[in-house]
């Protein structure tokens, strides 16, 4: 980022009224996230369509499952290279607005190199751990051959996703962003064209079944790698370099990638840890549970998805006034953006009310894995409100330089409260009725923390 436009920037956070900085900031990020939810919510669909073969009955729910017990994998993956490519994005555009293009273009290739290491560790883990880990989950052998086919292809074909991840926060950090968006949705689009020409074997394509709902995936995930690469070595060359040369890979980088990465990925590899602890508890208490929560879980992240968006178009107003020390605009940026995550989880709560049946009925599953799907939602969306103060925090927090505030309520959130409380609702006879409360008890415990923590930062701004 050149230093003009890097004025620009500042100038637009710190003089724009607050409530149109977070709109004109935050809509364009929650369209974007809202399409990643698509990509998430495609493979489930068309799995969904299976039919039963003379060898496997109840495809559909299993071919459901077997996904579901993917799926932390999958969040682990997106958890690692995000957060890697936060570091990235930080560090470069740090070294262009300083003028630095030689570190520029050095940050440039060892992102590249450090997207191959992430690869290399997909490779193994595809190779040596998805038999193991998805057992973990599940004791059924039809599901659980299910689940090692699909996530073993995802993993051992990662290189896509991991180039893609890498190459995307490289175009952001130069502030391309409409060019990761195109290559976004050509990805998506291409996944979701796919799924059902290589699951149901359309237009010469041979019958692949769940392996098809996989390369799907990963073609997809190829297509948007390649747009982004063209991307970055057509435009990017004009802020720093990008020769092979740079690829060579230098520590003193590297650790200062991940002095800022390393915290993000842990926010982000909480979300994979929490769902593939609830499909262990789940799995104690029914498959049809796991499968349920697998669905429920998809839906909800076009609600959560876009309070994500808000909350990272709230962080840098509320940062850059912070450094600037406007109380005012601070206070501003607090108020709107909790009120408008509030707004979102709200609307969120009452469409998924009113439309649980019809959006549940998208699915091609046994009527009892609909009803348990149709139960969660009734039973956790109630607490949307507690979950959408509770990002709001979270997004506060990061901004105002409180980052463990914002890792310890995330963790109270994901893995101190739902985890036990989920466990303990396993324990009462009516186990599947009753366990879907356990999400909006964490939430609410999480809620309380947070105000606490919110009285502590309240008492520091006042001293601004």
């Amino acid at each position: 980022m050149n230093s003009e436009t890097e004025a620009i920037t500042m100038n637009k956070m710190g003089i724009l009224p607050i409530k149109r900085l977070l709109l004109s900031m935050g809509i364009p990020m929650i369209i974007s996230m809202a399409l990643q939810a698509v990509y998430n919510i495609a493979d489930s669909y068309f799995v969904s369509c299976m039919k039963d073969t003379d060898a496997v009955k109840n495809m559909s729910d299993r071919a459901v499952n077997a996904l579901t017990l993917a799926f932390p994998i999958q969040m682990l993956m997106i958890a690692i290279g995000v957060g890697t490519g936060v570091g990235i994005n930080a560090i470069i555009s740090k070294s262009l607005g300083e003028g630095n293009r030689e570190k520029a273009g050095k940050i440039s290739g060892n992102s590249i190199f450090l997207g191959i290491c992430m690869f290399v560790i997909f490779l193994l883990f595809g190779i040596f751990g998805v038999e193991p880990y998805i057992l973990s989950q599940t004791g059924d052998a039809i599901t659980a051959d299910l689940g090692v086919r699909y996530l073993r292809i995802c993993t051992v074909y990662s290189f896509g996703v991991s180039m893609y991840m890498t190459y995307e926060k490289l175009l952001q950090a130069t502030g391309r962003t409409m060019l990761t968006t195109i290559a976004q949705i050509t990805g998506a689009v291409v996944n979701i064209i796919l799924d059902p020409i290589m699951i149901f074997g359309y237009f010469g394509c041979p019958e692949l079944g769940i392996d098809g709902a996989a390369y799907a995936t990963v073609i997809g995930q190829f297509v948007s790698f390649l747009l982004d690469a063209v991307f970055h070595y057509k435009y990017n060359k004009n802020d720093f370099g990008t020769e092979i040369s740079y690829i060579k890979p230098e520590l003193g980088i590297i650790v200062e990638i991940y002095k800022v990465g390393i915290p993000a990925i842990l926010m982000q590899a909480l979300m994979s840890f929490m769902t593939y602890g609830v499909n262990i508890i789940l799995g104690n208490v029914s498959e049809t549970a796991v499968t349920a929560y697998g669905v429920y879980y998809k839906i909800q992240q076009f609600v959560f998805f876009a309070a994500f968006g808000m909350n990272n178009a709230m962080i840098p107003i509320i940062g850059f006034n912070y450094g600037k020390r406007d109380k005012k605009r601070i206070n501003e940026g607090i108020r709107y953006g909790m009120k408008f995550t509030l707004l979102i989880m709200l609307v969120g709560l009452i469409g998924l009310q009113i439309f649980a049946n019809q959006l549940v009925g998208i699915f091609a599953l046994s009527e009892e894995t609909i009803r348990l799907c149709r139960l969660a939602i009734r039973l956790i969306t109630p607490g949307y409100l507690f979950v959408g103060a509770n990002i709001a925090y979270q997004g506060i927090f990061q901004a105002l330089g409180k980052g463990m505030y914002s890792l310890v309520l995330s963790f109270v959130r994901l893995i101190a409260g739902a985890l036990p409380i989920a466990w303990l609702f396993t324990r009462f006879a009516n186990a599947s009725e009753t366990v879907w409360l356990a999400f909006p008890l964490a939430e609410l415990i999480a809620m309380f923390i947070a105000f606490y923590m919110m009285y502590n930062v309240k008492g520091e701004l006042k001293k601004i």
